[in-house]
């Protein structure tokens, strides 16, 4: 009996038998990029992620600034703080629910297109800001673009990317998401909070022109009938000089099976709701995590502990680390595979929230309160315990173990969620299904993001650090018992095998 995919690592695993596969030199066409515009249209289609990765963090300088305004309309309190970290997160959910219609509606590229416009208003009304309620509505529709684009860009580039480096393209939203953050830190350094907005207008602009001279998706324009479009699409990607009728019939097979839109007596097929709730527990656990709520608030709670560097340079450090990390998981994704990389992520990601639970609830605690984090005059970790000298080299612990917990989440659980999402999704549900992972992922980082701040105050910091330690454990679990492995596979292939239903993954 043939192995299932779940387990196969082989290169002669093929899940269409009805068809003979391709030879060792139509293999290596079709699955390694001859051409680098295919590069080109990945870089395009993942500014739309640096602008993401730019806004999510825009409130981590910009809070201490605003809570020390001179102008009373912008003076933040401490609720206003919170609201105005959380409010992206509402705005994402909301645009991964606009993209189940639009990206199945407009394409994949033309939504990524579409996310310019809230965005660029959303920078400009906090640019231009002269009361709560402007830097509020701008930071919702900054967050609407960034969960447009969270959902479509991930299918788009699975889409266009040969088997041979999905892996590596895979992990380029959250790479250019990471390297987004990392460049609002380093401004947030130099610039005022003003101009910090004022310039996440560039790379929306710079994203909208790049891709007005892109391809759209070959399988969205062969879903929508477009064929000779797709061929030209697929022969740009690809390049003039490769052999792409092998894979240019995979795919039309693929969608002339698919070429409907799944009905509600479909999605209770196995096949179908199989990927998508794999898909949806993975975005769940991955907010679980904490994430969000450390990246947000990621200098108001190094204010909030004892350390030895300036909060701005340990968000700067490690915005950096997160950086390094991603890059050391697009160059081994499709070395290592996916599950070797979640389960090395989730490890790390565990010890590291460990470590810094333990370190709030018994190490020092600062030697002031911290005017962001602290809704009440306790301090953040709720302990009694002596102040730390201000160069005991003990206050490093929660910059190590945030690059710990970062590079962790950056190895794998970061751009690896994305990557399968893209990947397992059935073809004629990828539209919805993918909209609605972000809305639940959205959702549930809203409530992780509006919370935080509660149960900071109420039982103090380590709480939520002991809470995403035990998350990762799920995660660990998940991954082991529910996770494919797809390394290596093209996207019909991965199809085909839950169509078979050989094994399944929920057992």
């Amino acid at each position: 009996m043939q192995e299932p995919l779940l387990g196969a690592e082989g290169p002669d695993y093929d899940t269409f038998p009805e068809k003979s596969s391709p030879s060792p030199g139509e293999r290596t066409r079709v699955g390694a990029p001859q051409n680098k515009r295919v590069f080109l249209a990945t870089f395009a289609a993942v500014l739309g992620n640096f602008s993401f990765g730019y806004a999510l963090v825009y409130t981590s300088p910009v809070i201490p600034a605003l809570e020390l305004s001179l102008d009373p309309d912008l003076r933040l309190t401490k609720t206003q703080a919170s609201w105005f970290g959380s409010v992206f997160t509402l705005g994402a959910a909301a645009g991964g629910l606009s993209a189940m219609v639009l990206n199945d509606l407009l394409g994949r590229k033309l939504s990524i297109m579409f996310s310019a416009v809230p965005s660029a208003a959303g920078y400009a009304l906090m640019a231009g800001a002269h009361g709560f309620w402007m830097l509020l509505l701008g930071r919702t529709m900054t967050g609407f673009a960034g969960g447009l684009t969270a959902a479509c860009i991930p299918v788009y580039v699975s889409e266009i990317a040969p088997p041979g480096v999905r892996g590596a393209l895979g992990a380029t939203p959250q790479l250019m998401a990471v390297f987004g953050s990392l460049s609002l830190y380093a401004l947030g350094l130099l610039l005022p909070w003003r101009w910090l907005a004022v310039a996440g207008e560039g790379p929306v602009l710079v994203m909208t022109l790049l891709l007005s001279f892109m391809p759209n998706s070959p399988r969205f324009l062969l879903s929508r009938g477009r064929d000779s479009e797709a061929l030209r699409a697929l022969a740009w990607l690809r390049g003039a000089d490769t052999d792409i009728r092998w894979e240019f019939s995979q795919i039309q097979d693929n969608v002339q099976r698919q070429s409907t839109r799944v009905s509600w007596a479909e999605a209770r097929s196995p096949h179908v709701y199989r990927p998508i709730v794999i898909a949806l527990l993975m975005r769940f656990l991955q907010q679980l995590t904490g994430i969000t709520p450390i990246l947000v608030y990621l200098q108001p709670i190094f204010e909030s502990t004892a350390v030895l560097l300036p909060p701005k340079d340990d968000a700067a450090i490690v915005g950096a680390v997160r950086l390094f990390s991603v890059l050391i998981a697009a160059l081994t994704m499709d070395l290592a595979g996916r599950k070797v990389l979640l389960f090395v992520s989730a490890t790390i990601m565990f010890a590291a929230n460990l470590t810094l639970g333990l370190y709030v609830h018994l190490g020092p605690k600062p030697p002031t309160p911290n005017s962001t984090v602290e809704l009440e005059s306790v301090p953040l970790g709720g302990t009694e315990q002596p102040l730390a000298a201000p160069t005991s080299y003990l206050t490093l612990v929660p910059l190590v173990a945030t690059m710990l917990f970062i590079m962790g989440y950056a190895m794998g659980w970061g751009p690896i969620t994305w990557l399968l999402m893209s990947e397992i999704l059935p073809l004629q549900a990828r539209g919805v299904a993918s909209g609605l992972c972000v809305l639940v992922s959205w959702l549930t980082a809203f409530a992780l993001t509006k919370s935080f701040l509660l149960v900071v105050n109420a039982f103090g910091l380590q709480v939520p650090f002991f809470f995403f330690a035990a998350i990762c454990l799920v995660n660990l679990l998940f991954t082991g018992c529910c996770v494919p492995e797809t390394k290596g596979r093209s996207l019909e292939q991965i199809e085909s095998f839950f169509r078979t239903g050989r094994r399944s993954f929920l057992h």
